[in-house]
């Protein structure tokens, strides 16, 4: 097998958010390209699943009991991934809660959560991540954002100015961390075919309409799927995307340009 086949051959990932739909997917294909693999998730069942796929595989993995609100959690969890996997080379900033409410009816507790889990849970991982990443000689961030933080739609406003948030923040820590050798980057998937987005389609009164409703407003006439996006992710994580930072790969059949 080559280098091209495991461009992560000897590195070590850390994925939070890592226990079901993006998130499984990206742990799946960062250990499948040869990364030691840290998931991270709330779940603890979901996440045990997940350690033990990844284990028959072959894979080196490390479960952790992860909320990534809590600043002193996510310290800990890069902690023990450096000392029980070797060190750190990718950080994927996942996990996420999403909302949809009308502006007027959302209160201020479900505002300051939405906040405290897309763009400040990024933060503390990433404030966690960056010595350990810049001590292996550099490393890359990558950030999962939304469709939403380019484009309006109603009722996802909280949601999308978290999620743009998070785009200031890629944009911010690129430049910042560039002199460590510390490459940041995000993907931004439109609607993906992830367990909450299944359970959304199902719940209308005619799934199969709701379902071609959605897909109408994308220019490729379809979903994006969990491991497409997990494969925008591998490459910003892997050298082949060396002289990249600060960009946002757009994930969402052509969404955000129509």
């Amino acid at each position: 097998m080559t280098q091209a086949d495991r461009p992560l051959a000897g590195k070590v990932a850390l994925v939070t958010g890592a226990s079901s739909g993006i998130g499984e997917a990206t742990a799946l294909a960062l250990a499948d390209a040869g990364a030691a693999v840290a998931i991270g998730a709330r779940r603890k069942d979901r996440l045990e699943t997940l350690a033990g796929r990844l284990r028959e595989g072959g894979s080196t993995v490390l479960a952790l009991d992860l909320d990534v609100t809590d600043e002193a959690a996510c310290a800990d969890a890069v902690r023990r991934t450096r000392e029980e996997l070797g060190g750190l080379d990718v950080l994927v900033n996942n996990a996420a809660l999403d909302l949809a409410k009308p502006l007027a009816e959302t209160t201020e507790a479900e505002a300051r959560r939405i906040f405290e889990v897309n763009a400040l849970g990024p933060l503390w991982a990433t404030q966690a991540a960056t010595a350990a990443l810049a001590e292996g000689g550099g490393g890359a961030i990558v950030n999962v954002t939304s469709r939403l933080a380019h484009v309006g739609v109603p009722e996802m406003a909280v949601y999308g100015a978290a999620k743009g948030a998070l785009r200031a923040l890629t944009h911010g820590t690129a430049i910042e961390l560039a002199p460590l050798g510390i490459r940041v980057n995000a993907v931004a998937p439109g609607m993906t075919e992830t367990p909450l987005l299944t359970e959304w389609l199902e719940s209308a009164s005619d799934p199969a309409a709701r379902r071609r409703s959605v897909e109408e407003r994308v220019p490729l006439g379809r979903l994006a799927t969990p491991d497409q996006v997990a494969a925008a992710i591998l490459f910003l994580a892997s050298e082949a995307a060396s002289h990249i930072t600060g960009a946002t790969l757009p994930v969402d059949g052509g969404y955000t340009a129509a």
